[in-house]
């Protein structure tokens, strides 16, 4: 017997929830866990079901949900996402999930760091995860997409997470493998951009500092969020105070969403995400 994770998402009509059950009942299934929403800005039900099952439940579900024009995601529990790495020179993001994967509580695997520095190869290494450097700058965008496809597909990646990655993808690479591409970043955007933003925030008298972890899209750090933190701050508390507080949101904000994202507790629903915390 093995264990399902499935994920459905189609427009709200009558009769879905029925022809999922009769599906996996007929695969010799039994439910042991459910969640579902019918999301009321795009029309779109979302369900997310863990089930048992003798036989193989993908030909009597795309069979059942035909009528349906339903987006199914099936996967057998112990296949765990592969996930590609990308980071630059900051390391509290990229030493946080390596941390949680050792200690088993990331429940994904990491074959690959990708950076467009070298500085974090030594960290890689200690955990025993191969290192390229991509370069990676604003006028070879397009060149090092490629290359950056081309390692999702040599080394088989389900999903990349930019770590406090710090160059721009290029747009084939968001639309190629939309929806499977995570983000980390302050949530003081659109305001504070550039250089020093917690500075630039300290100056504004700012309360609250916090991380917001999306999935990328070609529009910068516009994508579908998936999780958020905030921490409160006063007057007194200096630049170099709320980059400490940032990293420790940006860290924990981040894991939360990868987490998420590898047990198939998130669902798109156009701008918006649906998510099933369990």
């Amino acid at each position: 017997m093995r264990r399902y994770v499935l994920r459905i998402t189609c427009q709200d009509r009558p009769g879905i929830v029925l022809a999922t059950a009769q599906a996996i009942v007929e695969a010799e299934g039994n439910i042991v866990e459910s969640d579902q929403f019918s999301d009321p800005v795009t029309g779109r039900f979302c369900i997310r079901t863990c089930f048992d099952s003798h036989g193989d439940p993908a030909a009597r579900l795309a069979a059942n949900l035909a009528p349906f024009d339903a987006t199914i995601g099936l996967r057998p529990l112990e296949r765990r996402h592969r996930m590609l790495v990308m980071v630059s020179r900051l390391d509290h993001c990229l030493t946080d999930l390596l941390y949680r994967r050792q200690l088993g509580e990331l429940p994904a695997d990491i074959p690959l760091v990708v950076s467009n520095h070298p500085d974090l190869e030594p960290l890689a290494a200690r955990h025993g995860i191969p290192f390229v450097q991509l370069e990676a700058t604003p006028s070879n965008r397009e060149e090092a997409g490629r290359e950056l496809a081309k390692l999702i597909e040599e080394n088989e990646i389900d999903d990349v997470v930019l770590a406090r990655y710090m160059q721009i993808l290029s747009p084939e690479v968001c639309r190629r493998y939309a929806g499977r591409i995570i983000n980390i970043h302050h949530s003081f955007l659109p305001g504070f951009r550039g250089a020093k933003p917690y500075h630039q925030a300290y100056e504004h008298g700012v309360k609250l500092i916090g991380a917001t972890a999306h999935y990328v899209t070609a529009e910068l750090d516009e994508g579908p969020i998936i999780a958020q933190d905030v921490e409160p701050v006063t007057h007194a508390t200096e630049p170099e105070e709320l980059i400490a507080i940032g990293r420790d949101i940006e860290r924990a904000v981040l894991a939360r969403a990868v987490r998420l994202h590898a047990e198939d507790r998130v669902v798109l629903a156009g701008r918006r995400t649906i998510v099933f915390t369990g």
